[in-house]
């Protein structure tokens, strides 16, 4: 995924939550849709970086030698520049690039009462 191209801001920016609830109709699920899915960014930043710096990494048996490598360096440089995975998945959220999946529910029979619970006991 390129995540430098994403458009989304580096900054902290103020946000109108209506736009956000607008998506859904509930806030309580528009929080839980953005956290999910800055998850999943987070996790594919994490793999894709883990990756490139086991590229560059120096094996070395002594304890007592410390190497800078400069080009892991710059890489770990360049993922901190990046957008926070919260703010790529508020702008995916926002211009409906996000799949809302709803999971159906069963409404299970609730007793309202203790006389239906004994009677079914």
């Amino acid at each position: 995924m390129e995540f430098k191209k994403t458009g989304a801001e580096q900054t902290t920016i103020t946000r109108d939550v209506k736009d956000i609830v607008d998506k859904t109709g509930n806030v309580y699920q528009s929080l839980s849709i953005l956290v999910k899915r800055s998850e999943q960014i987070n996790e594919r930043m994490k793999v894709e970086l883990l990756a490139k710096l086991e590229e560059f990494a120096t094996y070395s048996e002594e304890l007592e030698e410390v190497f800078e490598n400069s080009e892991q360096i710059e890489v770990s440089k360049f993922y901190e520049r990046l957008p926070k995975p919260w703010a790529i998945a508020v702008k995916e959220l926002l211009e409906d690039e996000v799949y809302i999946r709803e999971v159906e529910k069963k409404e299970e029979e609730v007793p309202t009462n203790k006389s239906e619970e004994e009677k079914d006991a």
